[in-house]
């Protein structure tokens, strides 16, 4: 759902691009109540993951493809402060290396697949919690439920904006009606691919997946025929103390083959965006991306003429440049955090 430049005009662009970095600034406040010495590195191995499956698209309709927009998995993983910046960086990676995405609709990108996606799909998360059972299977039905309905969301904000700024004459019921109609298919593969990925972590390292914090499966005997809660058992190490080595090598080396091997066999179809601009008339005063002359542009490195190899070299670097960059500022936010909370500690009023 990557809008290029002159889908939307000057002004709601200017404004989108406010709203944008709001909530980016909004974020870098709220994140550092969410890292830790810990949790930095895994937010920017985070954000490197959802780079990675969205070089995948998947079929979902004739002639239509769709890929997994990340708000619902980055903030379950992370939380919602750090989700959002988590896609941020995504798509600024994207729109400056490797030309997908206008740069002047960077801030329609990040309000629309950043913001809206992570605000709606941590409130239905959060909703659901309340009222299902603290599992772990709770988790992930909450996760799958979030994700499904975040991406009709974010294609029902995108019209809203087009409604707003829309540089081409197309009746606004039928931009919503494709719009929404083929994301929610789209919507399904995010459900599967958030699910799948939050249990995975869930089931060997479930105190990384900061939306299930104190939440467990309870352990049952059966005592009389029945199935009744164990008894607590002793407390165990403290969590804090287990590395995250592991899991962020896997994680790293796992980006790396889905980017770099596995999306040479993505679909090639239009994604839902593209396939509805070109059957509306959306995109009749489309913009050459200022970065299309760009070593990595289109995801091939220039002058590769192998496909296969073009391809996995440039999902590779885009790889290695997300979780840097990602890191590098997750980082600094964690920094942040922890000379507020020395600053606090040494402030603290004397008694007179």
């Amino acid at each position: 759902m990557h809008v290029p430049d002159g889908f939307i005009n000057a002004p709601v662009s200017v404004a989108a691009g406010v709203v944008a970095a709001a909530a980016v600034a909004v974020s870098l406040r709220g994140a550092r109540r969410e890292l830790d010495e810990r949790t930095a590195p895994l937010a920017g191995l985070v954000a490197a993951f959802i780079f990675a499956v969205q070089m995948l698209n998947f079929p979902v309709a004739a002639g239509t493809s769709g890929h997994l927009l990340g708000g619902a998995l980055a903030a379950i993983l992370v939380g919602p402060y750090t989700g959002v910046l988590c896609v941020s960086v995504v798509l600024l990676m994207q729109g400056i290396l490797f030309a997908d995405g206008g740069l002047t609709a960077l801030g329609v990108n990040i309000t629309v697949m950043g913001g809206v996606t992570v605000v709606v799909a941590y409130a239905v998360f959060r909703g659901l919690l309340k009222v299902l059972p603290a599992t772990r299977r709770s988790v992930t039905v909450a996760a799958f439920t979030g994700a499904l309905l975040s991406v009709p969301a974010a294609a029902a904000a995108f019209t809203l904006l087009y409604a707003l700024g829309g540089t081409t004459d197309v009746p606004i019921a039928k931009v919503f009606t494709a719009m929404v109609g083929v994301h929610v298919l789209i919507g399904i593969g995010e459900a599967l691919i958030t699910a799948a990925t939050v249990g995975a972590v869930l089931a060997v390292r479930p105190d990384l997946v900061h939306a299930a914090s104190g939440l467990g499966t309870p352990l049952k005997l059966r005592v009389g025929g029945e199935l009744v809660d164990a008894p607590a058992p002793a407390p165990a190490a403290p969590v804090a103390a287990r590395s995250t080595r592991g899991v962020w090598l896997t994680g790293l080396v796992t980006a790396l083959v889905l980017a770099g091997v596995v999306s040479f066999y993505a679909s090639a179809n239009p994604d839902g965006l593209e396939k509805v601009a070109a059957d509306k008339g959306i995109d009749a005063k489309v913009e050459d991306h200022a970065a299309a002359d760009s070593p990595l542009a289109d995801y091939g490195v220039k002058d590769v003429e192998n496909a296969r190899l073009s391809g996995g070299l440039a999902g590779v670097i885009g790889v290695g440049v997300t979780v840097l960059v990602g890191t590098g500022i997750f980082w600094s936010v964690r920094r942040r955090r922890a000379e507020d909370l020395t600053a606090t500690s040494t402030a603290a009023p004397s008694a007179h």
